[in-house]
């Protein structure tokens, strides 16, 4: 990806697919980290990710419920969202694609947690007890 590139956040990367190396979906982007340089121009450093980044985007009484789901599936992990380094964002199309395969980005704690808890439970869903 071209570096210095401006970006509007809201039509080029938030709530956009990532994808992996591979062409296989990873996550939805929920939010963004910033910094700002030198001369005070923000530049974007990750891309943030679940319930815990997309909580506070939201606000008000269903970010916090968001926010707290999210807290509550990644038990005994960081109470950061995960994040992905926009070091490894290689394009942004309509989606945004990353240099790195699916397994090597470990964000996918909610998807995780459905899998496990509700799509597992589904008949014939393929993972459902006999």
């Amino acid at each position: 990806m071209a570096e210095g590139r401006t970006l509007d956040l809201h039509l080029h990367l938030l709530d956009r697919q990532v994808i992996d190396r591979d062409g296989r979906y990873v996550c939805k982007v929920d939010d963004v980290e910033l910094e700002v340089d030198e001369t005070g121009r923000p530049f974007v450093t990750a891309i943030l990710v679940g319930p815990r980044a997309l909580g506070p985007r939201l606000g008000g009484r269903l970010g916090r419920w968001v926010s707290a789901i999210g807290r509550r599936i990644a038990d005994g992990q960081s109470p950061e969202p995960p994040r992905i380094d926009f070091a490894l964002v290689s394009d942004i199309g309509s989606a945004i694609t990353i240099v790195r395969s699916r397994a090597d980005v470990d964000v996918g704690s909610l998807e995780g947690w459905v899998d496990a808890h509700i799509i597992s439970r589904i008949p014939g869903s393929g993972h459902a007890s006999k």
